[in-house]
């Protein structure tokens, strides 16, 4: 497992924003009294969607609103990838696939994508819109390759695709996430090949069953 650190520079305090606030109490609600400190991981998400990152000071509020030791909350904020210990792109964290499946269909064309536009992973772009990572099977291996880009996934991506999905990004645009082809879910390209036909959905191949009039005492 890699270490992860907390950023060299922090910011000087966190304060919840009054609807993360109530999110974060409201997610706290959901356990049974004395059992809030369950909620960390919530917490540090609405943390994250509020600053883009989890910083040292948002980690101590954290501790402070769940009654915990500092150092358990920092312990599941360096634990969990999920959690960004630095800041990231103001327009977008850029998250490439790079497992297996992904790499036999193109992942290292999107990867050097990133190192052309952004620069190394794991870091800032130049101009702070942008932050690149590559990471681990996200499960979206049958439309692979595959980025997470802020929340959301885009699918069957080519290198040109992709770059184009980047520079609607950087126009402060939100692209449509899913398939760049199209594709429906995870059905074959073209469109599904089975269960094609509508009669097996408008009820018109059912057949009527007949219940039997059973005795009383069965039917009790």
């Amino acid at each position: 497992m890699s270490v992860r650190r907390l950023a060299e520079v922090q910011p000087a305090s966190f304060e919840f924003k009054p609807a993360m606030l109530k999110a974060a109490r409201a997610h706290m609600a959901n356990f049974p009294p004395g059992r809030q400190q369950s909620a960390v991981i919530g917490v540090l998400w609405f943390v994250q969607k509020q600053e883009g990152w989890v910083s040292e000071p948002a980690i101590r509020a954290v501790a402070e609103l769940l009654g915990m030791p500092v150092i358990r909350v920092l312990e599941v904020a360096t634990f969990y990838t999920m959690f960004m210990l630095g800041p990231v792109g103001t327009h977008g964290l850029v998250q490439v696939c790079g497992t297996t499946p992904c790499q036999l269909r193109g992942a290292e064309g999107l990867i050097a994508v990133c190192q052309r536009k952004f620069g190394p992973r794991d870091h800032r772009s130049a101009d702070g819109k942008f932050y690149w990572q590559e990471v681990e099977c996200m499960g979206a291996c049958a439309n692979a390759p595959m980025a997470a880009i802020n929340d959301y996934y885009y699918e069957d991506l080519t290198p040109e695709s992709f770059e184009t999905l980047l520079d609607a990004f950087a126009a402060g645009k939100t692209p449509k996430p899913g398939s760049a082809i199209g594709r429906q879910g995870s059905a074959p390209e073209g469109g599904p090949i089975a269960l094609t036909d509508p009669k097996l959905y408008d009820g018109s191949r059912g057949k009527p069953v007949k219940i039997p009039n059973l005795p009383a005492k069965e039917r009790a």
